[in-house]
């Protein structure tokens, strides 16, 4: 029996990390925005973030017990096997219950099993892939999906040429339209009007090397008379928090204001993240990328040099920042051409109807 059209069920099935959840969440909210009626259901792992965010964000998550296969020998590898068995057993049971009408995936443990049910049982189903390197789970599925939404060009070393979509990531909605914001911006943060901004983000739960580098160069930064945003990350902020004075330094645990953050910053440190890159592109100011290098296939550094070979960032990789760093900021602070260039053409890259776009290609699955 054909579904009533506006009471369409749908399966978004990603996370581990803020990248594969938040991008979820905005299809979510896009076909929800189109599809009142539409049932949602999220598939993630136990443990991990979205069991806590998806709720947040007003829908309803169901938790496979599942994780990656470490790279080093551990307990975890030998159960891997009894994992992914029980995770195919419980998608199987979430996708005959549910009866979804369409899968989304966008990456992480979870998203593998689920995806891995729903097309053996004829489920129309889309990955949408944030990196320009893709992980092994997505690598496998493109074989068995209708469509593949990406953000970076050259996938087709990686995918079936002919199922793959350029449609970009999607970001927060307030990002938009940053460069309005810039006199709210600073006052939100009790900046000094003629003092140039430097914001740091690390990833929602941080990164050491980069507040260990901060921790060393904060009487380099105030030398150039900068003021700093400094987003050390939940885990570390009582380590760091001391660093923050009511001079020039603040730092945060978490920035709730991301649009408020990149709209104030003049100048940006940031790992490399597909979300993160995407956003960037979209706010458009230079940046100074310093990719994760504990990352499955060391995808930042991928993310980051396919923007830097676009002239639109800086790249500074982990192991060369206490020979590099000072040396490329002290350009960059003193070169304003540069600092426009880079803005300019990192904004190029931007691929703002990202979230219409895939919820279009969502919308054609649903209506073949």
């Amino acid at each position: 029996m054909e579904n009533h059209t506006s009471a369409y069920k749908i399966i978004l099935s990603g996370g581990g990390t803020g990248g594969h959840i938040y991008p979820a969440i905005a299809i979510a909210n896009e076909l929800r925005w189109r599809y009142p009626e539409a049932q949602f259901l999220f598939v993630g792992a136990k443990d991990r973030m979205e069991m806590e965010k998806v709720p947040q964000a007003g829908y309803t998550i169901k938790g496979l017990w599942i994780s990656g296969i470490q790279r080093s020998l551990s307990l975890k590898n030998v159960l891997f096997p009894f994992k992914l068995v029980s995770s195919l057993w419980r998608s199987m049971k979430i996708v005959r219950q549910f009866k979804p009408d369409v899968v989304i995936g966008t990456g992480g443990f979870a998203s593998g099993p689920l995806l891995q049910v729903a097309v053996s049982k004829g489920v129309p189903s889309l990955i949408q892939e944030q990196n320009s390197y893709p992980g092994i789970t997505n690598k496998l599925l493109s074989k068995k999906v209708q469509k593949i939404c990406v953000a970076y060009d050259g996938l087709d070393r990686f995918f079936p040429k002919e199922k793959i979509i350029k449609t970009g990531n999607p970001v927060r909605q307030g990002l938009l339209n940053c460069e309005n914001k810039k006199k709210a911006a600073m006052s939100h943060f009790n900046l000094v009007e003629n003092k140039k901004v430097l914001l740091v983000v690390g990833g929602s739960l941080g990164a050491r090397a980069i507040n260990e580098l901060m921790k060393r160069e904060l009487d380099y930064f105030n030398t150039h008379n900068l003021q700093v945003i400094w987003q050390c990350g939940k885990l570390y902020y009582e380590k760091y928090k001391l660093y923050g004075n009511d001079k020039h330094v603040q730092v945060h645990a978490y920035l709730n204001n991301m649009d408020f953050a990149y709209a104030a910053a003049d100048f940006i440190i940031s790992r490399a993240g597909a979300g993160s890159v995407s956003e960037l592109c979209i706010v458009g100011k230079p940046v100074i990328f310093i990719p994760s290098p504990y990352v499955a296939e060391d995808h930042q550094t991928k993310n980051a040099a396919a923007i830097v070979k676009e002239e639109a960032a800086i790249l500074i990789a982990q192991n060369d920042l206490e020979v590099d760093f000072k040396n490329k900021f002290t350009q960059l602070v003193n070169a304003p051409e540069r600092q426009k260039q880079l803005g300019e053409n990192i904004k190029k890259l931007a691929l703002e109807n990202a979230t219409k776009d895939i919820a279009d290609e969502v919308e054609k699955l649903l209506k073949p």
